[in-house]
């Protein structure tokens, strides 16, 4: 299989960019939702006999499974804001192109159509 770096560059960097904005997201998620989890927690522990018996394993596993699903959430939200943000910068560089080529050519000098001879 060709190796991707070799082709492309533009879509190589833009993919590389929309990696680090999803893990970003996912890093902010993780921390976000894993303190929510942990506040659910120390609430379920202070007023529920039934979560103080359960064991440190599944407290763990809950812990883990808020802080996964708030990454997941964080990076979907991020990503789909970059390619937003991306799809709106290449509409601006093709409309300022459009722009430029309307000014180029309104700013030449036309011939003048040649009179017919009467």
């Amino acid at each position: 299989m060709p190796n991707a770096h070799l082709h492309g560059g533009s879509r190589d960097k833009e993919a590389d960019e929309a990696a680090w904005e999803a893990a970003k997201g996912a890093a902010v998620g993780a921390v976000r939702w894993g303190f929510y989890s942990a506040a659910l927690g120390a609430i379920g522990y202070a007023i529920s006999p039934v979560y103080r018996g359960l064991t440190i394993q599944f407290k763990v596993f809950c812990q883990m499974s808020g802080m996964i699903f708030g990454s997941v959430v964080e990076a979907d939200y991020s990503i789909r804001e970059y390619e937003a943000r991306v799809r709106m910068q290449k509409r601006m560089m093709r409309d300022r192109a459009v722009w430029e080529s309307y000014e180029r050519e309104f700013n030449e000098p036309h011939p003048s159509k040649p009179s017919k001879p009467q």
